[in-house]
């Protein structure tokens, strides 16, 4: 099993356009949802706070990155990019487990003690999103071993994706 690691190499890959448009997204939502919360009440704001402001975006992008690195290369890139921009909105799904359970906990103990509810929060949002991780990922194993190759891309191209493989990994074009 790989273990979940930090690489701050990819920041590099980044234009400063592409940061300067999650930033103004991300705050357009912040905004918005402080206009419906001033509106309509702290409950039903809070609702839009877990508005995937910059998910859109953000996977636009990284498709976009995986595209231009296999063209470099001599490769189409296309697979590669929406199999790079899939993993991605994986990750994502599961973040929005983790910050419903955060969300739930939170609103439970909240009356008791923000700092105490915030903690148990925190340590609830962690517990789940690292358990549905390691599920994910239990569950893709056992179907990778299951089921034939796919459509032109090989079982190490797209495990090579699904881990942030490396440049010019067979199989995937």
């Amino acid at each position: 099993m790989t273990p979940i690691r930090f690489s701050p190499s990819s920041l590099k890959e980044g234009r400063w356009y592409e940061y300067a448009i999650r930033f103004a997204l991300g705050g357009a939502a912040t905004v918005f949802t402080g206009l419906i919360s001033s509106r309509h009440g702290a409950f039903v704001g809070g609702l839009f706070l877990a508005l995937p402001a910059i998910f859109c975006a953000s996977a636009t992008l990284i498709e976009k990155h995986e595209i231009r690195r296999k063209r470099e290369a001599g490769l189409g890139g296309e697979r590669r990019g929406q199999l790079a921009a899939a993993v991605d909105s994986a990750g994502a799904a599961l973040g929005a487990l983790g910050m419903l359970a955060f969300a739930i906990v939170f609103s439970l103990t909240a009356e008791a003690s923000i700092a105490v509810a915030f903690m148990g929060a925190s340590f609830a949002w962690l517990v789940l999103s690292v358990m549905a991780w390691y599920v994910r990922r239990k569950t893709r194993s056992v179907r990778r071993k299951q089921a034939p190759r796919g459509r032109g891309c090989s079982r190490e191209g797209a495990r090579a994706v699904a881990e942030g493989g490396r440049e010019g990994e067979r199989g995937v074009r």
